[in-house]
C-alpha cells in the first residue's frame, strides 16, 4: 500500500479477515485466561522486557489488541518500525524523557523553544530529574554536553508556527536522540523519522482522533527504541484505554480528508486576516514567503494559524459566536485560544516573548466548517475588539 489515503484507511486492519469482521473489534478485557500458567508466565515476562508480541496478553496493562492495531497503523503512516500508545500526549512525552535520559543516566535535555506549554513546563520544573537547556534551532550543537540524553523540538511550533529544519537539528545533535513533536503537521504533511528523528510524538487527542472526544498519545520509533517505552508504560500504568485506541484508529481513516479540508480553509483565513485592520501580524507557513522546509520536509501549510490582534485578545475571543473558545486543536470544529492566558501560561510572559510568542497572540485551529461562516465570525469579533462599529 503506497498511497497515503489507502494506508490511512487500511493500516492496522490486517487481522480483520482472519477474525471474520469488517470493523475492528473493541477488546475491553482486563484479564485473559491462561490455562497453561507456565506459558502465561513466559508471556508476562516477555511483555515486561518490552516485547512487541507474546503468546497471551495476560493482563490489559501489558497489552491490548485494539490499541495495538492503532499503533501499527500510526507507525505505517510515519514510516517507522513501531508505535507505542499512551494514555495522553504528556504521558508519551514523559516516557520518552524517562527512556532517553533516566534509563541511560544522561539527564541533560536540549529543547528548542517554543514548545507546547505542557512539555515546556515539564522540562522547566525538572520534576523527572532532568536538566534542560533552552536554545534556538541554530544553537543545538553548542548546547550538547557529554550527559545530553535528548534533543526536543516541535515543528510547526506551538503556538507561533515556527518552522524548523529537522535534518539540520539532527546533524547538530550527532549521536544524541532527537524527539520531534509532529502534532501540528500530522503524518499527512510531515514524517520526521525520514529526516533523522529518533522519536516522533503525537498528542493523538488532536488531529489523529479529530473529533474532540478521545485522549491519547503515541510515539513512533524504531523497534529497539520501542521496547523501553513499552516497559515504562507497563510499570507506570500509562496505558491507553481500548475505546481510546479504537477511536484513534478510526480517526486515522479520515485524517487525510480532514487535513485537506481544514488546510484549505486555514490558508484562506490567513490571507484575509493578514489584510484585516484588527490584526497586526499573522503566523502561517508560506504566508510571508517561502521557507526552506516548506514543500520538502513539510508537504503542506497545515490547518493551524496564529495572529496578533490589535484589540484586546480576550475581547476577540469573547465576541466569537461560531468558533469555540477552548484549548486543544485538530477537531472538526474550529477552536481558538489565547496561549499566554491558557496553554502557555505556566511558561511565563518573558520567556514566551523571548521565544517569539507575543502576549496578544491568538491561536486558531481551523476545522471543516464553511470558510465564509468562519470569516464572518472572526471579522466581526476583530472589529469589535478594535473599537469599530459593527452593524447587524
Amino acid at each position: 500500500m503506497n498511497g497515503v489515503r489507502t494506508r490511512a484507511v487500511h493500516g492496522g486492519r490486517e487481522d480483520l479477515g482472519r477474525l471474520g469482521v469488517h470493523a475492528p473489534p473493541i477488546d475491553l478485557s482486563t484479564t485473559y485466561p491462561v490455562p497453561d500458567q507456565a506459558e502465561g508466565g513466559a508471556a508476562l515476562g516477555a511483555w515486561a522486557d518490552g516485547a512487541a508480541d507474546a503468546s497471551s496478553p495476560v493482563y490489559a496493562r501489558l497489552h491490548n489488541p485494539t490499541v495495538a492495531r492503532f499503533e501499527r497503523a500510526l507507525a505505517e503512516l510515519e514510516g517507522t518500525d513501531e508505535g507505542v500508545a499512551f494514555a495522553s500526549g504528556m504521558a508519551a512525552v514523559t516516557a520518552v524523557l524517562q527512556a532517553a535520559c533516566l534509563m541511560t543516566g544522561a539527564k541533560h535535555v536540549v529543547a528548542v523553544r517554543p514548545l507546547y506549554g505542557g512539555t515546556d513546563h515539564l522540562l522547566a520544573t525538572g520534576l523527572l530529574g532532568t536538566e534542560t537547556t533552552y536554545v534556538r534551532p541554530d544553537e543545538v550543537a553548542a548546547a550538547i554536553r557529554p550527559d545530553t540524553g535528548l534533543v526536543v523540538l516541535e515543528t510547526p511550533a506551538n503556538p507561533n508556527l515556527d518552522l524548523i529544519d529537522i535534518a539540520d537539528v539532527v546533524r547538530q545533535a550527532g549521536a544524541v536522540p532527537v524527539l520531534v513533536d509532529n502534532t501540528f503537521a500530522t503524518p499527512m504533511l510531515q514524517n520526521p523519522a525520514a529526516h533523522g528523528a529518533t522519536y516522533v510524538l503525537h498528542s493523538g487527542t488532536k488531529y489523529l482522533g479529530g473529533h474532540g472526544d478521545v485522549l491519547g498519545g503515541v510515539v513512533a520509533c524504531a523497534g529497539e527504541r520501542a521496547g523501553p517505552l513499552r516497559q515504562l508504560r507497563i510499570l507506570t500504568g500509562a496505558v491507553l484505554h481500548p475505546l481510546g485506541g479504537y477511536l484513534l484508529h478510526r480517526g486515522l481513516a479520515t485524517l487525510p480528508l480532514r487535513m485537506e479540508a481544514s488546510q484549505c480553509s486555514a490558508a484562506e483565513l490567513a490571507r484575509r486576516l493578514a489584510e484585516h485592520s484588527g490584526v497586526s501580524n499573522v503566523r502561517y507557513p508560506g504566508l510571508h514567503g517561502a521557507h526552506p522546509v516548506l514543500g520538502g520536509q513539510l508537504r503542506g501549510t497545515g490547518a493551524m494559524l496564529a495572529f496578533e490582534a490589535t484589540g484586546d485578545p480576550n475581547t476577540v475571543v469573547g465576541k466569537l459566536g461560531l468558533i469555540t473558545p477552548a484549548v486543544s486543536l485538530g477537531s472538526v470544529d474550529t477552536l481558538i485560544e489565547h496561549p499566554a492566558a491558557l496553554t502557555h501560561r505556566l511558561v511565563g510572559e518573558e520567556t514566551l516573548a523571548a521565544s517569539g510568542v507575543p502576549v496578544n497572540l491568538l491561536r486558531l485551529s481551523v476545522g471543516v466548517e464553511d470558510v465564509e461562516d468562519l470569516w464572518d465570525d472572526l471579522d466581526q469579533a476583530l472589529r469589535v475588539a478594535a473599537g469599530e462599529r459593527v452593524d447587524g
